[in-house]
């Protein structure tokens, strides 16, 4: 049987340009970063400017929908310029501009947890900076999916439409919110078989959302391996592990290659390497490739997913939270198959509905949530509980 998410159309979008302000002490930079904006239709650069100090200022007086904000700049820099921006404009959209390092990796974080949206690592020297496409690629698509974001009114109060009898064990689909959907969401019931691992995939967002989650899941935790996949390159991804095992009570790590899944254990998969579960002789190993991207995402959500579909089966929990694009829906395609169960992260609650929304329209999922109720929920499921 299945149930259904009613909700109404989403609201029409602006169709003015997305305005951008660039802030960055390197002029270099700073010049290249307003052309490639400027040469997109549906952006404008509307303020270029060399230091924290001067951004402040300018939005004192001025709007901007999204600041490209570096980290690294004289007089003031971007981790301390944010929140003076965010005080004066409590919904403008900041993206952190940043290297590689360890240092630059930590400064992120504690920027998304300080009001930031996202974050951008960008190459070490002007001339890679001038050469990435990737780089580039990113840029653009965060601009556009958060920039978009704040200029669209939300639509609230969903409907949930039952097309039979909802079962029992269809009642945790209820409590869904799906907003701004074109159509319907179809529910699946979740799996008979209590679960025996959890994944989670996420991307823009995710480490915010992360990181409130795993707060809340010990009593799961402690049940089954947690396994990770978060859109980062290296570095971040370890710093991350390192701020989930604060966040959990638990150690999180960067997965290694070969090493045994056990339950209690929080796996993250390593910047810029896809990971996956593989059941041998002795039980379920990690194996890291270096295999190429897919869906761009390196390492990548669908990746995982796949995997543990022929591992656990029906005994397979996935999540899907906030993040750009569709990277997740091929897995938990696979999963779904197996018999396993999905949940996605709710609109509302989401920086940027793209993969939540791509494996719920695909009628994937089991249940749409807001983030404050996965965790009830995912431990209700662990403890074999079906409310």
């Amino acid at each position: 049987m299945s149930a259904v998410l009613a909700a109404a159309d989403p609201a029409h979008q602006s169709d003015k340009p997305i305005r951008v302000m660039v802030v960055d002490d390197a002029v270099v930079v700073r010049s290249l970063l307003a052309r490639w904006i400027d040469a997109e239709r549906d952006m404008e650069v509307v303020a270029s400017l060399p230091t924290g100090r001067e951004a402040v200022a300018w939005v004192e007086k001025n709007d901007a929908d999204v600041v490209m904000l570096d980290i690294e700049m004289p007089d003031l820099d971007g981790i301390s310029a944010l929140p003076l921006l965010l005080q004066r404009k409590r919904d403008l959209v900041v993206i952190m501009v940043s290297t590689f390092t360890r240092r630059a990796a930590e400064i992120s974080l504690r920027a998304l947890a300080l009001g930031a949206a996202d974050y951008i690592p960008k190459p070490e020297s002007t001339r890679e900076v001038t050469t990435s496409v990737s780089f580039r690629r990113e840029l653009l698509e965060k601009i556009r999916a958060l920039g978009r974001r704040r200029s669209s009114p939300r639509v609230t109060a969903p409907r949930l439409v039952a097309e039979t009898a909802v079962a029992p064990r269809q009642r945790i689909g209820k409590s869904a919110s799906v907003e701004s959907v074109h159509g319907a969401l179809h529910l699946r019931p979740f799996s008979n078989t209590p679960p025996r691992a959890l994944l989670i995939g996420s991307s823009t967002g995710g480490p915010q959302a992360l990181t409130a989650l795993i707060e809340k899941l010990p009593a799961a935790i402690d049940r089954a391996p947690l396994l990770i996949t978060q859109h980062m390159p290296p570095t971040f991804t370890t710093v991350m592990a390192e701020h989930l095992s604060r966040a959990g009570g638990r150690g999180a790590h960067e997965a290694e290659d070969g090493e045994p899944v056990l339950a209690g254990g929080i796996y993250v998969a390593p910047g810029g390497r896809h990971m996956r579960v593989v059941r041998g002789a002795d039980g379920v190993r990690i194996a890291i490739g270096d295999d190429p991207p897919m869906n761009f995402c390196k390492p990548a959500v669908d990746a995982l997913f796949s995997s543990a579909a022929a591992v656990w089966g029906s005994a397979a929990l996935a999540v899907v939270l906030t993040g750009m694009g569709t990277d997740g829906t091929r897995g938990a395609t696979d999963l779904v198959g197996a018999g396993g169960s999905v949940i996605a992260q709710d609109e509302a609650t989401s920086v940027v509905w793209g993969m939540p929304r791509s494996v719920a329209q695909a009628g994937l999922c089991s249940a749409v949530l807001p983030l404050h109720e996965m965790a009830p929920t995912i431990v209700r499921l662990f403890s074999g509980d079906r409310p």
